[in-house]
C-alpha cells in the first residue's frame, strides 16, 4: 500500500515539476524511505530532514526553541515551522513536515498517543496544517501517519495552479 501511494505522490509531483522535501519526526525518515524506494524518485525528492531531537528541529531547520518550548514539538505551530524550515533550506517546491506522538507512551490528555500533526509548504503560496488522531500501536501509528503525508503530498501537487494575473490588457 505505501508503495502505492509514494508512486501516486512521485506521479503527481512529476505532472507539476515540484521537487519536495520532507521534515520528518515521529516517521524517522519513512516517508523519505517510501519515495527513495522508487527508481527514478530522485528526479523529484530533493531532501529530508528527520528531526526528532527538538535540537535537530532547531539547528537543522531553524524552529524557534521558544515556539518549541511553548507550543511543543507535537503542534501546529511546529509543523508549520518545520515545513517553512525544509523548504527554504532545501530550495523544494513542496516540503511537509509530520511531528507526533507514536507510543507506546509520551502521551497526555492534551496530546494523547496517535496524535499526529502534519504540515506543508508549497512555493505557491500553500501554508498549512492539519492533525489527525490514529490508533493502534507504534508501528502502527507510524505507518498511517506516512500513509497520510503520501497522500498530501500526491494532493498537494495535484492542485490547480494559481492564475497568473499580468494585469489588465485595456
Amino acid at each position: 500500500m505505501l508503495a502505492q501511494l509514494a508512486g501516486a505522490a512521485l506521479a503527481a509531483l512529476a505532472v507539476r515539476q515540484w521537487r519536495v522535501a520532507l521534515a520528518e519526526s515521529c516517521t524517522g525518515g519513512w516517508i523519505a524511505k517510501s519515495l527513495t524506494d522508487i527508481a527514478g524518485s530522485s528526479a523529484h525528492f530533493e531532501a529530508g530532514f528527520v528531526t526528532y531531537a527538538n535540537g535537530a528541529k532547531a539547528a537543522l531547520l531553524g524552529v524557534d526553541a521558544g515556539l518549541l518550548e511553548r507550543d511543543g514539538a507535537v503542534s501546529r505551530a511546529a509543523v508549520l515551522a518545520m515545513a517553512a524550515g525544509a523548504r527554504q533550506r532545501s530550495g523544494a517546491d513542496l516540503a511537509v513536515a509530520v511531528s507526533g506522538i507514536a507510543g507506546p507512551g509520551g502521551g497526555s490528555p492534551a496530546k494523547p498517543v496517535g496524535l499526529v500533526w502534519f504540515g506543508w509548504q508549497s512555493r505557491d503560496g500553500v501554508h498549512e496544517a492539519a492533525a489527525e488522531q490514529f490508533a493502534g500501536d507504534r508501528d502502527a501509528v507510524r505507518r498511517q501517519a506516512v500513509a497520510r503525508a503520501l497522500r498530501c503530498i500526491a494532493a498537494l501537487a495535484a492542485l490547480p495552479r494559481p492564475e497568473i494575473n499580468l494585469g489588465s490588457s485595456r
